[in-house]
């Protein structure tokens, strides 16, 4: 996936798509039709983490972007391409709370990773709702140890949460407490599409580009194994059994009550009715 490095570099070419999304191995299976597979040249990728893919699409910078799932919230023209996420079931693995404590009720202090938007709202959501109290945070870069120098946790998400070594450190895996708090799935991010959109970008098929990529797996294990240092069995089970990529009835209900909860607690000022995009032939 090519890396653009300023908005002035994007095409202007109404006749190919600008879409924005993260290289997270998270996101490779929604990319790699796009990337390397058989939509490769139709779109000009932007490669950027979640926050700032909120933020290009916010300002038209691009058409569409797989953006944190709270930003539909927070992003005025946008709808929603249905069943194609990023999202997990019970344990996501690439999205944890890093403490030194096993107790979360000792946490007072938190670094949140500033890449970060939806888990950082899911975060506080826990607290706020489930623990009954809200520690103070602060967006920093996601580097461990500075993050954990001055405050008792840190949200650390995508590729970094999985690599850094555990020990000496309690792990708290978000989806696995939200989960455990309201027994639901949850949805971290999916495709969002601007209402202005060129309707070459409105021709996608974002769940056939999906399952071309799940389909290559293998490849995309190929291709994260010398990137991430991680062995081929921890790669394959975190593509196939943590990571969802796509939206069941449980999950529908759980991305729902967060938006409700996200709303209770202040940290979206509206609360949207979801609204789905239509594909054209």
């Amino acid at each position: 996936m090519a890396r653009l490095h300023s908005e002035e570099v994007i095409s202007t070419d109404l006749n190919v798509p600008r879409l924005a999304a993260s290289s997270y191995l998270n996101s490779a299976p929604l990319l790699w039709s796009f990337s390397r597979g058989s939509r490769k040249g139709s779109v000009q990728l932007f490669d950027a983490v979640p926050a700032v893919c909120a933020r290009r699409l916010r300002k038209a910078v691009v058409d569409v972007a797989l953006v944190p799932v709270i930003e539909y919230q927070r992003i005025n023209g946008g709808l929603i391409v249905p069943d194609v996420c990023v999202g997990s079931r019970a344990r996501v693995r690439s999205v944890v709370l890093v403490t030194r404590t096993n107790d979360l009720r000792g946490v007072k202090r938190i670094a949140l990773d500033q890449s970060s938007r939806t888990s950082a709202a899911l975060l506080k959501i826990i607290f706020h709702e489930f623990l009954g109290f809200e520690p103070k945070a602060t967006p920093q870069s996601p580097n461990l140890t500075k993050m954990l120098r001055d405050n008792d946790g840190a949200l650390i998400i995508g590729d970094p949460a999985m690599t850094f070594s555990r020990e000496d450190f309690q792990v708290f895996d978000l989806a696995s407490l939200w989960r455990q708090y309201t027994g639901l799935g949850f949805v971290f991010a999916m495709w969002m599409i601007r209402t202005d959109s060129s309707a070459a970008a409105r021709r996608i098929d974002f769940a056939a580009a999906r399952d071309e990529g799940v389909a290559k797996t293998e490849e995309i294990i190929d291709h994260y194994e010398p990137l991430l240092g991680l062995s081929r069995e921890e790669l394959r089970t975190y593509l196939t059994d943590n990571i969802s990529f796509s939206i069941d009835e449980e999950m529908q209900r759980g991305m729902e009550l967060y938006f409700q909860l996200a709303f209770k607690h202040g940290l979206i000022s509206e609360l949207k009715q979801m609204m789905f995009a239509e594909r054209i032939s």
